[in-house]
């Protein structure tokens, strides 16, 4: 049995996007017969992040975090996100000689520079710096892999994700959901700066609005928008049934590398207005008939009052979690043999079209 180490700072008690997939992943790869070992910060003492406490930053040390990795024996290590625990743990790979993959779950730098003055050039230099020494970075759509690709950051692959239709799926709607007029346009999410918020609370749209989730904007929002609906974090079944009042699913922000709530409205049966950006332009194709896409989100919102939720679940069920996980430890075990090619080719000289299938050159 294949044994995994995973390395993320993004862990419960988070309520996001990284989470939900790590924990999902985790759920697929046992299903398929992997070992699964996590390096979360649960163990450890941590300090609030500065200017959104909700997160909070592991205090470990690379030798803590070698230890750990080597008492679960691992095949395969993979290192989920850039905080303090990724840091650790990628310093000890490259000490150690370990292969190691990564994950570009979040647009870090602009989520940075949305809350301190750092420039984004010195912000991406720091993600190709993190990135470029595993052998395989994973990004959730193409459009993103492009991106990166030219900013200078390599060894990049899709991992795409999933999504769970028995749980999010169509149900019957109230007259009057949550005591509001319809139509309902909703967002869920973490309210913070980067989601962009505003540029879906300032719209005039029929009906009401409705934001699910919490995070360190939440207070000034409620308190600008009194008309505007904030319902708090729901989980499970709660969730998956406010999705399914929804007429409409506002997707406002442009930083987001995928968008996992994209899937769970789709799979609700929830047609999505939102930007033409990374994510949205990926999961909703030209035609689907399963949201509107514009640089107006308010004709976004208007025109997606007109898809069909008929065709919004049909797409959603094309997203398999299975495939995804597959895809995943494809990526994990890619980045291994990546690893092992740069060793030969550090000292044979050989490029790898030169390395035959036994590591030797294949020239010899």
């Amino acid at each position: 049995m294949p044994k995994l180490t995973i390395v993320t700072d993004a862990w419960h008690p988070q309520v996001n996007g990284v989470v939900r997939s790590i924990e999902t992943t985790n759920r697929e790869l046992k299903a398929m017969g992997v070992e699964v070992s996590m390096i979360t910060p649960e163990p450890f003492r941590s300090i609030p992040m500065p200017t959104y406490p909700e997160i909070r930053l592991s205090l470990a040390t690379p030798g803590r975090i070698g230890r750990m990795i080597e008492a679960q024996r691992p095949d395969y290590v993979h290192i989920a996100t850039e905080g303090p625990l990724g840091l650790m743990a990628r310093h000890w790979c490259i000490r150690n000689k370990r292969p190691f993959s990564t994950t570009y779950h979040t647009r870090f730098p602009e989520y940075v520079a949305a809350r301190l003055p750092v420039p984004l050039a010195w912000l991406y230099a720091f993600v190709r710096w993190f990135h470029n020494r595993g052998g395989a970075c994973m990004v959730a759509t193409e459009s993103l892999r492009r991106e990166l690709a030219a900013r200078g950051i390599n060894n990049l692959c899709l991992w795409s994700r999933g999504i769970d239709t028995a749980h999010f799926r169509p149900r019957e709607k109230s007259e009057k959901p949550f005591g509001l007029p319809r139509p309902i346009f909703m967002t869920v999410g973490r309210v913070a700066v980067e989601k962009n918020l505003p540029a879906f609370l300032d719209l005039d749209l029929p009906g009401s609005k409705v934001v699910v989730g919490d995070g360190p904007a939440r207070e000034e929002l409620q308190a600008r928008y009194p008309d505007v609906l904030f319902t708090g974090v729901k989980h499970g079944e709660d969730l998956a049934r406010a999705y399914a009042e929804a007429d409409v699913f506002v997707f406002p922000s442009k930083t987001d590398t995928f968008g996992n709530t994209i899937l769970e409205a789709l799979a609700s049966g929830v047609p999505v207005a939102a930007y033409p950006v990374t994510g949205p332009v990926d999961i909703i194709p030209a035609g689907s008939n399963a949201g509107a896409l514009d640089h107006d989100l308010q004709i976004a919102c208007i025109a997606a009052l007109q898809a069909s939720p008929a065709s919004a679940r049909r797409l959603a069920e094309t997203y398999s979690w299975e495939a995804a996980t597959q895809q995943f430890f494809d990526n994990v075990v890619e980045a291994k043999e990546q690893r092992r090619k740069r060793g030969l080719r550090q000292r044979f000289g050989a490029r790898p079209a030169e390395i035959d299938a036994h590591g030797r050159p294949a020239t010899e």
